[in-house]
């Protein structure tokens, strides 16, 4: 497709053996990730990660926690599609009680950590979110001053990038920043120390006191308004020198797909900052949709939401338009969906890809015919020329090319052509 080129690099690849090039060799090569980032939440496997590492010879612990063979299908439809984890850091569920860093707080870590290693070890890229948020800050620091509550939030972040480091790399930093100081669904401190720091002190804090904690990590400044102040914050923070490695657009359609038209002029608006732009929450629902004049969608509440045939044929329609709009503008690095089961959704929307019974829904096949079939390169036979040569073209990512016993691994770039040599 030709709105997607950009997407699609090429590699000259030199084959070499012992006594120099290889002509005429035949080789296998494969797809083992891509470059842009497919990505979903990682919550609903938590329990099985943990388990899962527990029965990894070497590793001690019994394997009570290991989780059900209904965890286990959810594991491998999860890795069958996805590539890039966001996994939950609430701060207040993490730390509900402060200054117990060896009961609550020491257990959530742990098992975070070991979430995201079993994540890595599958050759996904982990991201966490969020290290600054007013929504579910812990209730128990309302009861310390703006000076102190400052240094205990400096603390957290400092604490889970460093714990973290090598592990999680890519961090969503502060989340909707732009609603923070007028934010009144509960008191909180993050707003309370807002409506004196303003928004982009809060930025600034966040985000300086993680660079400083991981100088090599990638920082994503994420909300869910996306509108003019947005555009407008962002453009305050780099005047004051914020250093942002991407611009986090959430995107829950809850209240129907916003079309090409609209999602492209979105892109345009937050892609003229010359910044990566990152989908960090996209939702589609398969079921009736949330009426239009709800403006919290956290206020709509009702006993049934079920998915629909009709609608499911919808959602996949969506789901595949929604990906090649954003895929096409050259600014977007990755898109997030979130969730992946209906019955573990945000507000309990059927927006899952996948029934609560485990079976897929259109979505999910749709959505996999892309990513692992027309956008993917299964094991496949080539035959170096006279020369030894092949000519490799792809989508970006990292490929396996592999000579009987041996391989190596190589990397495409998208929309760039490059060259390397592998040897066997």
């Amino acid at each position: 497709m030709t709105e997607l080129a950009h997407r699609v690099g090429t590699l000259d690849v030199l084959v070499t053996g012992p006594d120099g090039p290889l002509p005429h060799h035949r080789v296998t090569v494969e797809q083992v990730r891509h470059q842009f980032g497919f990505g979903n939440i990682g919550s609903e496997l938590i329990d099985h990660a943990n388990g899962a590492l527990r029965r990894t010879p070497g590793n001690s612990g019994q394997a009570a926690d290991a989780g059900t063979a209904d965890e286990s299908d959810l594991a491998d439809a999860w890795l069958a599609l996805f590539d890039q984890v966001t996994l939950p850091f609430y701060w207040r569920g993490m730390e509900p009680t402060p200054g117990e860093p060896h009961t609550e707080l020491l257990l959530a870590t742990h098992r975070l950590l070991g979430t995201a290693k079993w994540f890595a070890e599958h050759g996904v890229r982990v991201k966490g979110h969020p290290l600054l948020w007013h929504t579910l800050a812990p209730t128990w620091l309302l009861a310390f001053n703006d000076v102190q509550a400052e240094r205990i939030m400096r603390d957290r972040i400092t604490r889970e990038v460093t714990f973290f480091k090598g592990v999680i790399d890519h961090w969503d930093v502060i989340n909707e920043a732009v609603i923070l100081p007028r934010f009144t669904a509960e008191t909180n401190a993050v707003t309370r120390l807002a409506q004196t720091r303003g928004r982009v002190g809060m930025v600034k804090l966040a985000f300086e006191t993680a660079r400083a904690a991981n100088p090599g990590a990638r920082l994503v400044l994420n909300d869910f308004l996306l509108t003019e102040e947005y555009e407008q914050l962002i453009a305050d923070c780099l005047d004051a020198g914020i250093s942002i490695d991407a611009i986090g657009l959430q995107s829950h359609m809850h209240q129907g797909f916003r079309g090409e038209d609209e999602l492209g002029a979105i892109l345009e608006r937050f892609g003229r900052f010359g910044l990566p732009l990152e989908l960090t929450e996209t939702t589609l629902v398969s079921g009736h949709l949330m009426p239009p004049e709800i403006e919290d969608l956290n206020d709509y509440q009702v006993e049934s939401w079920p998915s629909t045939p009709e609608s499911e044929e919808r959602q996949a329609s969506e789901l595949v338009r929604h990906y090649l709009t954003c895929l096409a503008h050259p600014a977007v690095e990755s898109i997030t969906y979130w969730g992946l089961r209906d019955g573990d959704m945000w507000l309990g929307a059927p927006a899952g890809l996948i029934h609560a019974d485990g079976t897929p829904k259109p979505a999910y096949e749709a959505l996999h015919g892309l990513v692992r079939g027309d956008w993917w390169l299964d094991p496949t036979e080539l035959v170096t020329d006279a020369e030894g040569r092949l000519r490799l073209q792809g989508w970006g990512g990292e490929y396996r090319v592999s000579s009987q016993d041996a391989h190596a691994d190589v990397t495409i770039t998208a929309g760039a052509e490059g060259a390397t040599t592998v040897s066997f």
